[in-house]
């Protein structure tokens, strides 16, 4: 049973891809860091590759991602150099330390770029790095995908993909700018499964202008029969003061608090019912899935690409803006390209925001990991618990989580999992940084 609790979903929270989150980064960390960090890599790591593409064909006005216009091909060609010579200074840093098991592509849209570009660079990370069969995974915009880019999708051995269907309600698409006819996703499908593409996900989005639950239902009936894999049912989060783009959007347009929180309902209930496992907060994924054996294993994660079944404690982004994940670091390369062709052009790491974690930052980490990834966690470890206890007093008189001893488990209280998750981290109380609704 999922409860309204308005007073405990008031505050909007951080989406807890990373603790620390991207809103604690500042400029005491460079290429130094990224030296360090990398350094720390053992000899037999397991490492996971992220590739930024910030380009997209067409921009959507909903988007919180870092990206442009692809309408400059010598724009787009000079920063897929750039891209492979970080490559380059990362391998070289390595030495043939660690070992490459995931790699994933994301933006953007990285078919904004042209499949034999896309081609040179798998060549170019598979000469560079030891890689161990990787797994490869990759965002794609279903506008620009065509049978040159499933082919070069089989010919790299590529297993996952995630479709950015947001919604299939023309009047909603109208709204947010992206035009994508459900004829047009069914083709996609179709081409995917002909390239041996073994995990398809759909990436879906409620609390869209001029949605409404029937609106959402619709959509869910028609994603469902299309059989992806997985789907991930994401909350809109509209910040038009971070993102201008967004101010396009009709805010009076947008469903109120108790809309959102009835359409995720409505979304959980009807992917479960129709033979889907629910991972974590909002991905669902078929029994049989990696993601889905992970989950009930107690082995998912959860990282800048949401819930995921990667074991990995290292995680490199390479690109304009990626991120990279260290035990001890969490460091962003520059955002801006010009920026970043300068950096790499002469050589040197692009590092330039993130912090250097401390051991209770790791605590607390893994903490709310837990919480959102099992449900469960131990604090023992913790320092402030009795000021957490305070904090979650709340939610525990409404049965949403309980306590045995420093063991806190959400019971009945999924859709306040960031909320609840938020009471662990101290930065919170103390930053001005606005955040998106909490459900």
């Amino acid at each position: 049973m999922w409860h309204y609790h308005p007073d405990l979903l008031a505050t909007p929270v951080p989406r807890y891809t990373s603790f620390p989150t991207a809103a604690e980064f500042g400029d005491q960390v460079g290429p130094r860091d990224m030296e360090s960090a990398l350094d720390s890599v053992g000899a037999d790591q397991s490492i996971s590759l992220y590739l930024h593409v910030p380009y997209c064909h067409e921009i959507c006005w909903y988007c919180g991602c870092n990206t442009g216009a692809a309408n400059r091909t010598s724009r787009v060609a000079a920063y897929l150099i750039r891209l492979g010579e970080e490559i380059d200074l990362v391998a070289a840093r390595l030495g043939g330390r660690g070992r490459v098991t995931r790699i994933a592509w994301g933006g953007g849209s990285p078919n904004a770029i042209a499949p034999e570009d896309f081609d040179a660079l798998m060549d170019r990370i598979a000469h560079a790095f030891r890689c161990d069969d990787p797994v490869v995974s990759i965002e794609v915009d279903p506008r620009g995908f065509d049978w040159n880019w499933a082919a070069a999708l089989k010919r790299n051995r590529v297993g996952r993909v995630s479709l950015g269907v947001q919604t299939f309600a023309p009047h909603v698409q109208a709204a947010i700018g992206r035009i994508q006819p459900i004829e047009d996703i069914a083709c996609v499908v179709g081409k995917l499964r002909a390239a041996n593409v073994s995990s398809i996900n759909f990436d879906l989005m409620y609390g869209l202008p001029g949605q409404s639950i029937a609106d959402l239902d619709a959509t869910l009936d028609e994603a469902i029969a299309m059989h992806p894999d997985r789907l991930a049912v994401f909350g809109y989060a509209h910040v038009p003061h971070l993102l201008p783009r967004q101010r396009r959007i009709d805010e009076s347009a947008l469903p109120d608090a108790a809309t959102r929180f009835e359409q995720a309902r409505m979304a959980h209930a009807k992917l479960v019912g129709a033979g889907y496992q629910a991972i974590g907060f909002d991905h669902f994924a078929k029994p049989g899935d990696e993601i889905a054996r992970a989950a009930r294993a107690g082995m998912l994660h959860r990282n800048f690409q949401g819930f995921t079944e990667d074991q990995s404690q290292v995680l490199i982004g390479l690109g304009a803006s990626a991120i990279s994940a260290f035990p001890g670091w969490l460091l962003q390369n520059e955002k801006n390209a010009g920026r970043y062709h300068l950096r790499v052009g002469n050589g040197a790491f692009a590092t330039a925001r993130g912090l250097r974690r401390s051991a209770q930052d790791r605590g607390i980490g893994t903490a709310i990991e837990q919480l959102l990834c099992r449900g469960r966690a131990d604090l023992s470890a913790l320092t402030g618990t009795r000021e957490i206890r305070d904090r979650l007093a709340p939610f525990e008189q409404r049965g949403l989580v309980a306590w045995d001893g420093n063991r806190l488990s959400i019971t009945d209280g999924l859709p306040y999992t960031r909320a609840i998750a938020a009471t662990l981290d101290p930065y919170r109380a103390h930053s001005a940084v606005r955040f998106s609704n909490a459900v």
